[in-house]
C-alpha cells in the first residue's frame, strides 16, 4: 500500500491512527514541519492540500522561498567493491560518477514504472 499523497509536486507522508481514528502526515523533503489530518481519507487529501496552500501563502509573506520536496540530491552508501566498479566503469564510459549513477536510475524507472 502506497501511503503518500502529492500536490503541487510536494509529497506527503499518511499514517493511521486506530485509537485516534485518525489519518496524519507531514510534507515531506523539506526543513519546515507541516503536518496536516483528517478523519475520513477525503478530509485527509483536503487537509493536505490546505497544508500545501498555507506553507506557500507563509513562505510569500515572509519572503521565504518555498522548498520543494526533493532537492535532487542525496548520500547512498555502498560496499567499497561496488564503489570501485561504479567508478572504474562511469570512467571508461566517459561519465562522471554523478552521472552514471543517475543514468542507472533513470534505466531502472524505465524498466520498473510504478
Amino acid at each position: 500500500m502506497k501511503n503518500t499523497i502529492t500536490y503541487k509536486n510536494f509529497i506527503g507522508s499518511i499514517s493511521f491512527s486506530s485509537e485516534d481514528e485518525v489519518f496524519h502526515g507531514k510534507i515531506e523533503g523539506i526543513d519546515d514541519l507541516v503536518t496536516f489530518e483528517g478523519t475520513t481519507v477525503e478530509e485527509m487529501k483536503n487537509a493536505f492540500r490546505d497544508a500545501v496552500e498555507d506553507y506557500l501563502e507563509l513562505c510569500a509573506e515572509i519572503g521565504k522561498k518555498p522548498e520543494k520536496s526533493y532537492k535532487g540530491t542525496f548520500n547512498v552508501r555502498i560496499k567499497p567493491e561496488l564503489h570501485q566498479k561504479i567508478a572504474r566503469k562511469a570512467l571508461i564510459k566517459g561519465y562522471s560518477l554523478n552521472q552514471f549513477v543517475e543514468k542507472a536510475l533513470e534505466d531502472f524507472m524505465v524498466k520498473e514504472p510504478d
